[in-house]
């Protein structure tokens, strides 16, 4: 019996009453003119806290969030903008890409006017999400992104403006820099796994719907460009809900946390996903949050110095670099030689390697112990919760900062820090066990590869340890 006739078979399945969630969906879809004013208005919010800062002088002392505008652009960017996009995607799933993103809005609106041209076959490459995250958070650290309002126009500004150039080539009324180019797409689409939110298609409200007679439904403008028939997933989806009531079939609905990682099989993965996971969200982003608090590179970078002064050296020593290639701000006093750029690179390099290669490291042992080699692509996806929460830690430690210069003081912050990492791992841990038992192993086997699996675990929350507790 296939779905069409399953679907006669049982008539009770068309007057399901639906769902809380699933009425959302349509109420959000019928009300789209309420999402399109809040982008406007976060477009130009984004737009004066990007652009009027790197006009002004740097703050002096005395300056407050009150009283200064770059600090309080500053504060917002980084300190909630950041880390609360990055959890939201854990909670509630791509809701900033649809509903609230500027540069996702700014491609769309450019594509809707531009050439319409296809998305060429490089520009769909799968390995950009890993590239171009790579090199936009190293950069970043170079020229100290988190505190100048120069470096950040530099970057969300120029994103923005590269957002708009490949909307107006390619798509039409589509978000091709989003599905293909955004620095924080691969990231985005790994954390909203997680979500308990999603939009799903019913098959077979689908096959019943269109083998009606007279049935006709608009074409829904979906501008990541998803086939909408196998709509489950949020890698993609930025829930935005145009496509909710589509043909009867597709609605906003509930699940449990972690559900869509346990269901992965080996070929919902790809190997440049796991690298963006291991080697970026938790080795490129560990290093990139932690260089400014390690002493070990103050130590190296002290050792070398006094090694190239005593052999005559200082060529590396220069400090006449402009401020877009190195950070560059002689009136605060900060200023990058070549020495601290090569360190930094370094620091960020090394912790990618040593934190992302041990984690998949232990990953291949967990999967060769369940005699499924491949399966580490899979595995390695339960540690999505706990690569999220470590993220939001780090990029939450400059809040923290900023608030502390005004006085304000978290009560129980080791506290706090201490149960959030406890629950990345322990999410982690239980969606490992859940992937391996899925595994047709024998039970002794299923055993020691949670146990390599736990190892893994424990490498994403060692690098934390060191700089909220020992550093």
């Amino acid at each position: 019996m296939n779905s069409t006739d399953l679907a006669a078979a049982l008539p009770f399945l068309a007057a399901r009453k639906p769902s809380r969630l699933s009425r959302l969906g349509e109420w959000l879809r019928a009300h789209r003119y309420l999402i399109f004013a809040v982008q406007w208005a976060i477009l130009l919010f984004y737009l004066v806290l990007a652009l009027v800062p790197a006009f002004l002088p740097l703050p002096q002392q005395g300056a407050t969030l009150l009283n200064n505008l770059t600090l309080f652009a500053q504060f917002v960017f980084w300190g909630i903008w950041w880390p609360f996009v990055m959890l939201s995607m854990m909670l509630v799933g791509r809701v900033w890409c649809g509903w609230m993103c500027p540069e996702g809005f700014l491609s769309e609106q450019a594509s809707r006017i531009g050439l319409g041209r296809t998305p060429p076959r490089w520009l769909r490459w799968s390995g950009w999400p890993f590239f171009v995250f790579v090199c936009i958070t190293v950069y970043g650290q170079l020229v100290t992104v988190y505190e100048y309002p120069k470096a950040w126009l530099l970057i969300l500004g120029g994103s923005c403006v590269v957002a708009m150039m490949v909307g107006l080539i390619w798509g039409k009324g589509k978000r091709v820099w989003c599905r293909y180019l955004c620095p924080a797409n691969g990231i985005f689409g790994l954390l909203a796994r997680f979500a308990p939110l999603h939009f799903r298609t019913d098959e077979l409200a689908w096959n019943r719907f269109k083998a009606e007679p007279a049935a006709r439904a608009e074409p829904v403008d979906c501008a990541p460009m998803l086939n909408l028939r196998l709509v489950n997933s949020n890698v993609r989806c930025h829930m935005c809900a145009r496509c909710s009531g589509y043909r009867n079939a597709i609605s906003l609905a509930g699940r449990a946390p972690g559900s869509e990682i346990v269901s992965l099989t080996r070929s919902d993965t790809n190997p440049w996903e796991v690298r963006l996971l291991l080697f970026g969200l938790i080795g490129i982003a560990n290093g990139a949050l932690q260089w400014t608090a390690s002493p070990w590179l103050v130590k190296a970078k002290m050792a070398i110095a006094e090694w190239l002064v005593a052999n005559n050296i200082y060529g590396p020593l220069s400090d006449d670099i402009p401020w877009w290639v190195l950070t560059h701000y002689p009136e605060v006093n900060d200023v990058f030689t070549w020495l601290d750029g090569a360190m930094v690179l370094g620091y960020i390099g090394a912790t990618s390697l040593v934190v992302g290669g041990w984690m998949w490291l232990w990953l291949r042992v967990s999967a060769a112990l369940l005699r499924s080699p491949g399966d580490h692509y899979r595995l390695a996806h339960g540690l999505v919760p706990q690569a999220g929460i470590g993220v939001f830690l780090g990029l939450s430690a400059l809040s923290v900062t900023v608030l502390a210069g005004e006085g304000v003081r978290i009560p129980g912050l080791p506290f706090l820090r201490g149960a959030l990492l406890a629950i990345g791992a322990i999410a982690a841990l239980w969606l490992g066990r859940e992937l391996i038992a899925r595994s047709a192993a024998v039970r002794s086997r299923r055993i020691a590869a949670s146990l390599a699996y736990a190892v893994a675990v424990a490498g994403g929350v060692v690098p934390w340890v060191f700089m909220f507790y020992l550093w």
